[in-house]
């Protein structure tokens, strides 16, 4: 291949759609054995690549040079071949840099904990560095090459101010994990993770529910993505063409979830929301049906809530790895924690708030099939509604007004 990205597993990976859009030229994924690494690099058949998990400290024995920063992290992301000889290169660096800046975050004399022992994480401890924090600590399972253990930095640096993770811990498709519990540091100021599929992984997601700002590895992956381009082609990639390519990566890969009442609108609005976006369009209630081939009230009939909601679960967890979704969810979704924390990992919640009087009572729903049900589930539930949701959508005017309220949510 001519340009590409190597890795022992790409299926996450963002980066194709990425270097074609700065600019345009062929770019491939190559998954690649750690056997066969070496070999690879011998045959020298490419003429620039990015190298991801875990290989970016593993290549640098069989490159020809390595430039300055590179061989002070200690970790290569991208390597460029000039006449059969090979240069690495660290964008990883300017790549995080960019992120953390851009999430409006500050280390200057901060404490900062870096999660995780490989490539990136020593860039990490580099970033943090030359943005003038106090002390930086790498986090590991063991006390490999210089780590400390999660345990002793509960123990020993429960008041960092950040948190920079640089394990896979959370990324897809293992989504709903996180290497450590936000509730053990409690003077955080800031979360980053550079993890980027999920596009907010159950860590940044925990930070903000806490009211710590938090980001996902987005941002540093377009910026890396420039920074490696001007390499692969001697070109110059502005540095404001990396906010659209963001904004349009987000626009595509974020799903809009919409919670709410059995009744509010939520199958019939996202349908329609969906074709006016030129977003997929997924139903959970649907999807159930689909895969249990019974209609929900016979699943209730037969064997009772208790295992419909598991059915329920196991089903949002499926659909929360997809992305570029509109997603209707069923009434009582949002009585699972869980789901709405796996929901909002890929996600942006709106509740479809539909007043009562407007809601009408159906045979279909079991748990709502009469006025008298319908009425106790909405004060049941109207709360934990307004308590997930990242936006209210009045809904009891026409299907065009919600959608305008959710489009300008958006846009915002």
């Amino acid at each position: 291949m001519k340009y590409g990205l190597i890795g022992e597993k790409l299926g996450h990976s963002f980066s194709k759609e990425i270097h074609q859009q700065l600019f345009d030229y062929s770019y491939e994924l190559k998954e690649i054995e750690p056997a066969k690494v070496e070999r690879y690099f011998q045959q020298r058949a490419f003429s620039a690549i990015n190298v991801t998990i875990p290989y970016k400290e593993t290549v640098i024995p069989f490159l020809d040079a390595v430039d300055e920063v590179a061989e002070s992290i200690g970790a290569v992301n991208t390597v460029v071949n000039r006449d059969g000889k090979l240069y690495g290169y660290n964008t990883d660096f300017l790549g995080l840099k960019a992120l953390i800046l851009h999430a409006g975050m500050n280390f200057t004399d901060k404490t900062v904990l870096v999660l995780g022992s490989g490539g990136t994480s020593k860039t990490a401890m580099a970033v943090a560095k030359a943005l003038n924090c106090r002390q930086a600590m790498r986090v590991s399972r063991t006390k490999k090459d210089g780590c400390i253990t999660y345990e002793q930095a509960i123990q020993q640096y429960q008041n960092a101010e950040y948190i920079i993770n640089t394990t896979p811990c959370g990324m897809y498709p293992n989504i709903g994990e996180s290497a450590v519990n936000l509730v053990d540091f409690p003077s955080l100021e800031g979360v980053v993770d550079v993890v980027y599929n999920p596009l907010r992984s159950k860590l940044v997601c925990d930070a903000l529910s806490r009211g710590v700002p938090a980001t996902g590895g987005l941002y540093m992956l377009v910026a890396q993505a420039a920074y490696a381009a001007q390499l692969f082609t001697g070109k110059v990639v502005p540095a404001e063409r990396i906010d659209p390519i963001y904004n349009e990566l987000i626009s595509k890969k974020q799903n809009l979830v919409l919670i709410g009442m059995p009744g509010c609108g939520k199958t019939t609005i996202g349908k329609a929301l969906a074709q006016q976006i030129g977003l997929a369009f997924v139903d959970t209630d649907e999807e159930i049906v689909r895969v249990e081939k019974r209609t929900i009230p016979e699943i209730f009939s037969a064997d009772g809530e208790m295992y419909f909601r598991q059915v329920e679960s196991a089903v949002i967890r499926q659909i929360s790895l997809r992305q570029g979704c509109v997603i209707a969810t069923g009434g009582g979704a949002v009585l699972n924690p869980e789901n709405m924390a796996l929901l909002r990992e890929n996600g942006r919640l709106y509740f479809l708030d539909r007043s009562l009087e407007n809601l009408c009572a159906t045979a279909d729903r079991p748990l709502s099939a009469n006025k008298t049900a319908l009425e106790q589930r909405y004060h049941e539930r109207y709360a934990l509604y307004c308590h997930e949701c990242d936006q209210r959508i009045p809904a009891n005017a026409n299907i065009d007004a919600v959608i305008k309220h959710i489009r300008e949510d958006l846009i915002e």
